[in-house]
C-alpha cells in the first residue's frame, strides 16, 4: 500500500510539473531541453544450479555464497524478478551562478531493511549548481563507466562502486577532469572470535570528520583513463563507565584506484580497474567488513585494537559488438581480503566473479540477453569454499521523454 502511495504521487508530481513545459519543437527560436523522464522496465527470469540466500536470488553477490555447507539448501531453483526496473527524472535551467541540474532516481531492488523485496531503491538524488553538487551519486573514487554490459544486477565482486551522499566540486572538466568530495562517513567491523567479549558491547563508531575522495580522468577518442584516491579517519569509543580499560581507538582508510576504458578499434571495447587499501571495504561493490580485531595481550588499559583490513580487487571485461544487432561480453574479477587472526571463521576473505553474455538489440529501445554467470567465496578461517553457476535470461524495455522551453 505505501508502495502503490509513492509511486501515485511521484507520478502526480511528474505531470503537473510537466506541464509547465512545451513540447512544440516545431517554432523558428531555440529550444533547450529542460526535463527528462526516463528509465525502463526489466524482467530476469534465470536458474541457479546451486546455492544463494534466498533474499538474493536473482542477483550473483559473492558475499550471500553459503558460509557451511547446505546453508541455503537445497540446489536448483528457478528465478524471476523485475527489480532492475528502473525510473528517473531529470532537470534543467540556467541562472545567474550557472546551469541547475536536478535529478532524481530509483530502482526496485530492495536492500538493507527491505533485502529481497521489490521496492523502491534510491539511486541518484542531488542538485548540482554550476561546479558544486551536493546528494547522494556516484563517490569520485569510483569510475562508473568501467561497470560492463552484462545483465546481472550486482556485477563484478573487485571495482569500486558506491554511490554516497557528498559535496563535490567539479575542479577541471571536459577531457580533463578533476573532481573533490566530502563524503558521508559509514564503516563496519567484525568482531571475530572475540564477538561474545562483554567488552566489546559498548564500543560505538564515532565518526567525526567526512571522508575524502577525489579522481583525475583523462579522456579522448581512445577512451580514458584515472586514477583516484580515497582517506578515512575511521574512530570508534568505548562508552563504558567503570574503568578498568578503554578500547577507544582509531584507524586510518585510505585507497588508491587506477581504472581505464579503452577502444580496441571500432568494435571492441575493454573495461578494466584495480584496487588497493585498507579499510575501503565500505566502498568495494562487495566486501563486508572495513576493521577487523587485533590482541595487545600486554595491555590491560586496550587488550584488543581496531585494525583497517587491506583489500585487493581487480576487474578485466571485453564488449565486442558482432553487428548493430549482436554483442558479446566477457570478463573477470576477483577480490582479496587480509583479515586478522581474530577474524572470524566464516569471514570473506577471497571472492570471484565471471560472467560471459550475448546481448541482443534488434529494435530501438529493446534488448534481450542471455548470460552464464560463476561466482565462487572462501572463508577465512575454516578453508570453506563454496560457489554458484547461474543462467539468466533478461528483457529490458527502456523509455525517454524530454520537454522543451523557448531560449530567451
Amino acid at each position: 500500500m505505501l508502495l502503490k502511495l509513492r509511486v501515485t504521487l511521484a507520478l502526480l508530481f511528474l505531470f503537473s510539473l510537466s506541464k509547465s513545459f512545451s513540447q512544440d519543437q516545431s517554432a523558428d527560436t531555440t529550444l533547450v531541453k529542460t526535463f527528462e523522464v526516463y528509465g525502463f522496465a526489466m524482467t530476469d527470469l534465470g536458474y541457479n544450479t546451486k546455492q544463494i540466500n534466498p533474499a538474493w536470488s536473482d542477483a550473483l553477490r559473492v558475499t550471500k555464497l553459503p558460509t557451511y555447507k547446505n546453508q541455503y539448501a537445497p540446489d536448483g531453483t528457478f528465478y524471476g524478478s523485475v527489480r532492475q526496473t528502473r525510473f528517473g527524472v531529470r532537470g534543467w535551467t540556467q541562472t545567474p551562478l550557472g546551469p541547475l541540474k536536478g535529478v532524481f532516481e530509483f530502482d526496485m531492488f530492495g536492500v538493507g531493511a527491505d533485502e529481497g523485496q521489490t521496492t523502491m531503491r534510491p539511486r541518484q538524488l542531488y542538485g548540482e549548481l554550476g561546479r558544486i553538487l551536493v546528494g547522494q551519486t556516484n563517490t569520485p573514487f569510483m569510475d562508473g563507466d568501467i561497470f560492463p554490459n552484462t545483465v546481472e544486477y550486482w556485477g563484478p565482486t573487485g571495482i569500486v562502486f558506491f554511490r554516497n551522499i557528498q559535496l563535490r566540486l567539479a575542479v577541471m572538466t571536459g577531457e580533463n577532469e578533476l573532481f573533490v568530495a566530502l563524503e558521508r562517513p559509514g564503516a563496519s567491523a567484525d568482531a571475530g572470535t572475540e564477538a561474545g567479549r562483554i567488552e566489546l558491547d559498548s564500543v560505538v563508531p564515532k565518526l567525526e570528520l567526512p571522508d575524502v575522495s577525489a579522481h583525475f580522468k583523462k579522456s579522448g577518442p581512445w577512451g580514458h583513463i584515472q586514477i583516484a584516491g580515497m582517506l578515512r579517519d575511521i574512530k570508534y569509543k568505548d562508552i563504558h563507565e567503570s574503568g578498568g580499560y578503554d578500547l577507544s581507538g582509531s584507524v586510518l582508510g585510505w585507497g588508491l584506484h587506477l581504472s581505464t576504458v579503452l577502444n580496441l578499434g571500432a568494435m571492441n571495447v575493454f573495461r578494466g580497474s584495480i584496487i588497493h587499501g585498507e579499510g575501503v571495504e565500505n566502498y568495494m561493490n562487495d566486501a563486508p567488513y572495513d576493521v577487523g580485531i587485533i590482541a595487545d595481550s600486554g595491555n590491560a588499559q586496550q587488550p584488543l585494537k581496531g585494525k583497517a583490513l587491506p583489500v585487493t580487487g581487480w576487474s578485466a571485461y571485453l564488449e565486442h559488438t558482432w553487428s548493430p544487432v549482436w554483442q558479446t561480453v566477457l570478463g573477470y574479477s576477483a577480490t582479496h581480503i587480509e583479515n586478522t587472526q581474530l577474524g572470524s571463521a566464516t569471514a570473506y576473505k577471497d571472492g570471484t566473479y565471471a560472467t560471459i553474455t550475448m546481448v541482443a538489440t534488434p529494435v530501438k529501445n529493446f534488448m534481450a540477453a542471455v548470460e552464464v554467470e560463476y561466482g565462487k567465496r572462501a572463508n577465512f578461517g575454516n578453508d570453506y569454499t563454496s560457489d554458484a553457476v547461474k543462467i539468466q535470461v533478461s528483457f529490458k524495455y527502456s523509455f525517454s521523454q524530454s520537454f522543451y522551453s523557448r531560449k530567451k
